[in-house]
């Protein structure tokens, strides 16, 4: 009796597990991919970006740090808000923040404009992967959480492997509608963060 109690139970443990990972999981993959594709993007489109906008390699760079900065600064406050407003509500909040930050990065004029659209992303992202662990660590009991996690961090390398000729794709929408291809790159990589959210 006992032992069919527990078979049961660990069925529908299972079939519990199976639903949260399906309706969750997948959706936070894509989610990442996005987030490291901002990161892909903008290494890309200073090929044609960093000249027409008159930025030098450390002005480049700085920004690059600008970022971190803001995001390092900025992770901890927004878990906290995380924990009083829910995982569901503040990463909707992160995701479209940033996809309406780095869809904005496409109309900097120069190095100013390109460290405060830096540093605004990084406040908008911050607390984005702290808050999936935590969200997944709710969800899912101890011995599958690493497993999931490892699902999740499958957008690092998906990003660097669709990033790269999907960003260079996208340069070569140079001059429609008036946009350079760097506008371009960082609108359409951008944008679908918003819906996602």
């Amino acid at each position: 009796m006992a032992s069919s109690d527990a078979a049961g139970s660990e069925a529908v443990l299972q079939s519990a597990i199976r639903k949260a990972a399906l309706r969750f999981v997948p959706l936070l993959t894509i989610a990442y991919l996005f987030n490291y594709l901002d990161r892909t993007s903008v290494g890309i489109a200073a090929l044609t970006m960093n000249p027409q906008l008159g930025l030098s390699a450390s002005q480049f760079g700085l920004a690059g740090g600008v970022l971190f900065l803001s995001y390092s600064t900025f992770e901890i406050p927004s878990n906290l808000l995380l924990y009083r407003f829910g995982a569901r509500r503040w990463l909707a909040r992160i995701m479209i923040s940033w996809g309406l930050v780095s869809a904005a990065t496409a109309f900097v004029v120069g190095p100013n404009s390109f460290y405060a659209a830096r540093f605004l992303l990084g406040i908008a992202e911050a607390g984005f992967f702290p808050g999936v662990t935590f969200f997944l660590a709710a969800w899912f009991p101890a011995q599958y959480r690493t497993r999931m996690l490892a699902w999740f961090l499958i957008g690092i390398p998906a990003s660097a492997l669709l990033g790269g000729p999907l960003c260079s794709l996208l340069l070569q929408m140079d001059g429609i509608w008036g946009l350079a291809g760097w506008q371009w790159l960082f609108i359409l990589t951008s944008l679908p963060c918003i819906p996602l959210g």
